[in-house]
C-alpha cells in the first residue's frame, strides 16, 4: 500500500467534499471544512469563497464570520478582515487566547483594532 502525504490525503478529501457539495449545495457542515481544507493546500482564494457562502447561509454564526476574517486577512484584506472579525465577536465570538495565537490572523495582530477588539472580548468575559 502507498503511503499517502498530507498532501494526497487532503486532495482526496477536497474532491469528496467537493462531490458532496454539488449535490447538497448548502450542507454547511462541508462547507465548512471544505474552506479549512482549501486553506491548508493554500488555495485561499477558494477558502474565502467558502467563508463568504458560510457566512450568507448562516449571517448570524460567529465562527463564521471568525473564519471569514482568518481568509480575509490571509489575503491582506485587512479593512474587511476587521470587519468580519468585529462582526464574528458581536456574535458572540469569544475565544480571545486562539485570535490571539491564530496564525491566519497575524497580519492583524499589530492593528490598533485588532488590539481594541482582543480588550472587548476580554471586558466581556
Amino acid at each position: 500500500m502507498p503511503v499517502m502525504d498530507k498532501k494526497t490525503d487532503h486532495e482526496f478529501d477536497i474532491r469528496f467534499y467537493e462531490s458532496v457539495l454539488r449535490r447538497l449545495s448548502t450542507y454547511t457542515e462541508v462547507i465548512e471544512i471544505l474552506g479549512g481544507l482549501y486553506t491548508k493546500q493554500g488555495r485561499i482564494a477558494d477558502g474565502l469563497r467558502m467563508d463568504r457562502k458560510l457566512v450568507r447561509i448562516l449571517p448570524e454564526n460567529a465562527t463564521a464570520h471568525y473564519n471569514l476574517a482568518c481568509s480575509l486577512a490571509l489575503l491582506q484584506r485587512t479593512p474587511a478582515a476587521m470587519r468580519s472579525l468585529r462582526r464574528a465577536i458581536e456574535l458572540g465570538y469569544s475565544d480571545v487566547d486562539w485570535m490571539l495565537q491564530d496564525p491566519d490572523l497575524n497580519d492583524l495582530k499589530n492593528h490598533p483594532e485588532f488590539e481594541s477588539l482582543v480588550a472587548t472580548v476580554r471586558a466581556q468575559g
